[in-house]
């Protein structure tokens, strides 16, 4: 059965995300646990595929679903502004913030974090490699001739 995913923050609007949402345990004391979530980004109706996965060239956005005071997320190549408490739909969330990737950041995996209180609950994302930006130099241009037999 399909989902189809509705974001009402206007941090999400026009990201594409993905369904799933990482839940982690809570790094605190082995007593009761509360479960909590961290993710980056949501799936969409047509992009089923986006949940922890940074997205290059649009907006991306951290949610999480954790109890405690001053939520706050980490992560050594984001930076978070734009909080926003929820609920969210179509996302088990209750926090959200906008992201973007510090400059000069590699592709690769990396660690998403959000703390509540005492609670920590972690995931991983990951980064794509960055398109190539410039044509190369000598490479066939539409319309200047050069494809012409």
């Amino acid at each position: 059965m399909r989902k189809t995913v509705v974001f009402v923050a206007a941090a999400v609007i026009g990201t594409t995300a993905s369904t799933g949402s990482a839940t982690a345990q809570s790094s605190s004391s082995p007593a009761p646990r509360t479960t909590g979530s961290v993710q980056l980004n949501v799936n969409t109706a047509i992009n089923q595929s986006l949940v922890d996965k940074y997205v290059r060239d649009a907006p991306n956005v951290a949610l999480a679903k954790c109890e405690g005071p001053s939520p706050a997320f980490s992560s050594p190549v984001l930076t978070f502004t734009n909080y926003t408490p929820g609920p969210f739909m179509g996302a088990d969330a209750n926090i959200s913030a906008d992201v973007e990737l510090k400059p000069g950041t590699a592709a690769g995996t990396y660690p998403l974090t959000v703390t509540c209180g005492s609670q920590t609950y972690t995931t991983q994302f990951t980064v794509p490699a960055a398109q190539v930006a410039k044509v190369p130099s000598g490479a066939a241009k539409a319309g200047d001739g050069s494809m012409a037999g």
